[in-house]
Parts: C-alpha cells; sequence; structure tokens
C-alpha cells in the first residue's frame, strides 16, 4: 500500500523542519511506501527553500507551489491533485496534528472506513469568544443543511483513493472540505485526539478567514437563507394585516381618536420593511454572487513551477490542465 501525505503551508519557516524530521520517524516505522507532498500557499518566507531543503535529504518529500495564496482549503485541493497514494491523509505543519497518530488512522482504514475524520477534545489556540463562534457554526449549519459537519473537526482525515478520486471531481471555488467529504456519502468514522500546541508562530486562521470559510460553507450547502428570507416577509404581511384589522376596528368603533398621529409609527415601519429588504437582497446577491464565479470556471490556483515528479495520470484522474 501506497500512502501519500498532503500537508499545506503558509509562512510556516519556523517549523516545517521540526515537523518534517517528527513526521519522518513515523513514516519510517510504517510497512509502507510514504511520500509527502507540501504545498507552498504563497509563502513570503524561506518555506519554499527549506522544504527544498528536506527534499534533497529525504526523496519521499515534493514540493508544490502555489503563483500565491489562493487559501488554505485551495492548498489542499492541489495537494490532492497531485498525490497518487492508495490512502491520502491530509494534515496541518504546524504540530497541532500529531504524526503519531498515523498508525490509528491506518488501522481504522483497514478495518473498511473510506473516510476517517478527526475530532479535537480541546482547542488550545482559541479564545472562549472563539469556541462560542464555532459552537454556534457547527449547531447553524447542521441544522440549516442536510450535510453533517462533524463539529470540532479538523482538516486532518485519511481517504482512500475511491473518496480523493471523487473529490477531485469537484472543482467548485468556495470549498469546505470539511462538508464535502461527508457529503459524498463514503463510509467514514472520528478518530478523537488532544491538539498539541503549536511548534512555534501563530495561527494563520484570521476571525476574516474564520468568517469566509463558514459563509462558504453555509451558502453552499444550504438554501436555508432564502427561506428564511420568505419567512420573514411573511412575517411582516401578518403584522401588517394585524396593523390593518386594527385601525380598521378604531374607526368602525368610533374611536378614531385614540389612533396616533402616525409619524413615529410611519418611520419605524419604513426604516424595518427597507431594512429587511436590505437583508433579503443582501442573501440574494451572495447566492448570485457564487454562481457568477462559478460560470466563469477560472482554475482554482496556478503553479509557480511544476513539481520534480507527476502524480499518475488514470482514468477518472485530472488532466495537466485540471490541476492548474
Amino acid at each position: 500500500m501506497h500512502i501519500s501525505i498532503v500537508v499545506p503551508l503558509y509562512n510556516e519557516e519556523a517549523v516545517i523542519l521540526y515537523f518534517h524530521k517528527r513526521l519522518a520517524v513515523v513514516l519510517n516505522e510504517l510497512p509502507h511506501d510514504c511520500d509527502v507532498w507540501y504545498v507552498d500557499d504563497g509563502s513570503t518566507d524561506r518555506t519554499a527553500s527549506l522544504v527544498r531543503q528536506i527534499m534533497e535529504a529525504d526523496s519521499r518529500a515534493h514540493l508544490l507551489e502555489l503563483s500565491r495564496n489562493f487559501g488554505h482549503q485551495v492548498a489542499l485541493t492541489a495537494g490532492l491533485d497531485y498525490a497518487d497514494g492508495d490512502v491520502v491523509i491530509t494534515m496541518d505543519g504546524d504540530g497541532q496534528h500529531p504524526p503519531e497518530l498515523l498508525p490509528q488512522l491506518l488501522a481504522l482504514y483497514e478495518e473498511g472506513y473510506d473516510l476517517v475524520l478527526t475530532q479535537r477534545h480541546t482547542d488550545r489556540d482559541r479564545t472562549l469568544l472563539k469556541r462560542w463562534v464555532s459552537h454556534g457554526f457547527y449547531w447553524l449549519i447542521n441544522h440549516l443543511s442536510q450535510t453533517y459537519i462533524l463539529p470540532n473537526s479538523a482538516d486532518f482525515r485519511l481517504m482512500s483513493r475511491d473518496v480523493v478520486d471523487g473529490l477531485r471531481q469537484v472543482r467548485e471555488r468556495h470549498r469546505c472540505l470539511r462538508g464535502i467529504v461527508t457529503w459524498m456519502g463514503f463510509p467514514w468514522t472520528v478518530l478523537r485526539f488532544e491538539e498539541e500546541p503549536r511548534i512555534a508562530g501563530r495561527p494563520k486562521y484570521s476571525w476574516r478567514k474564520l468568517l469566509q470559510l463558514a459563509t462558504d460553507a453555509i451558502f453552499s450547502f444550504s438554501t436555508a437563507p432564502l427561506k428564511l428570507a420568505i419567512w420573514i416577509g411573511l412575517i411582516l404581511l401578518f403584522l401588517a394585516a394585524l396593523e390593518v384589522g386594527w385601525v380598521l376596528y378604531l374607526i368602525s368603533t368610533g374611536r378614531r381618536g385614540e389612533l396616533p398621529p402616525g409619524w413615529a409609527s410611519l418611520i419605524l415601519g419604513v426604516m424595518a420593511i427597507g431594512g429587511m429588504q436590505l437583508i433579503i437582497l443582501g442573501l440574494l446577491g451572495q447566492y448570485i454572487g457564487f454562481i457568477f464565479q462559478e460560470v466563469k470556471k477560472r482554475p482554482l490556483y496556478f503553479l509557480k513551477r511544476r513539481p520534480r515528479r507527476s502524480a499518475r495520470i488514470e482514468a477518472g484522474k485530472p488532466t495537466e490542465d485540471d490541476r492548474d
């Protein structure tokens, strides 16, 4: 069995040498052929040059250099396009995903699971606010969508060849791999693990990137926001009908004098309805924007240079044009 490891990197010069040394110890003990695909996602430090040093010392290491920073999910996709193992494992290179768990992932795969997800016990690098936001996101997406996304999951997972070949067919631009892999429907299980602290440096997922990932997941896997807009409109119509009924009741009973002058309530109503309309237009615009970006069919990424070794090109796998 051939095993491929995919590791996206962005400005990880402080950790990459130590990470590979630790990973190599685990790979040396596995009774399988292994290779490692490092994906440099447009780093501005010495990450790529350090990976080349690793390649000179370890023939199992390979480097994919993206032309710019395309984001974590696209970097993972690039690695999956080139990883040609019978089993592919994705993990981050900051040390929080322990390489020592690889034998446990493989053991679950040998039990018959095509997909082995991992779930963190704790979030060491997250503040209390980020934990609340994370829990709220998973609760929301799993109630809005028919696709289940494992709460507190990580992009540390094992995939069989069938799962990887299936992922290569999914070329949507707004990608949330945590949802796509479960949406595909292959048999999966979960390995819980204790997330370790970063070896060095700071987490690369800012609030803006986290928000982008969350919105991509919500709008990619659910049309519930559009249904919510319909319900908001129905509620406003119901409230308007109540107001009309109340006014007609006062007029019919000769209590017209109890009607307020109406300026404040009129302005309040106009602002409320106008705000709801803008929210609904924003939701529609978000979906239209997704459609606009998809129909252009631009490549997901570009490589700065070709890797030294190309992946096998078999039936059902992407062509060179698809990979770029």
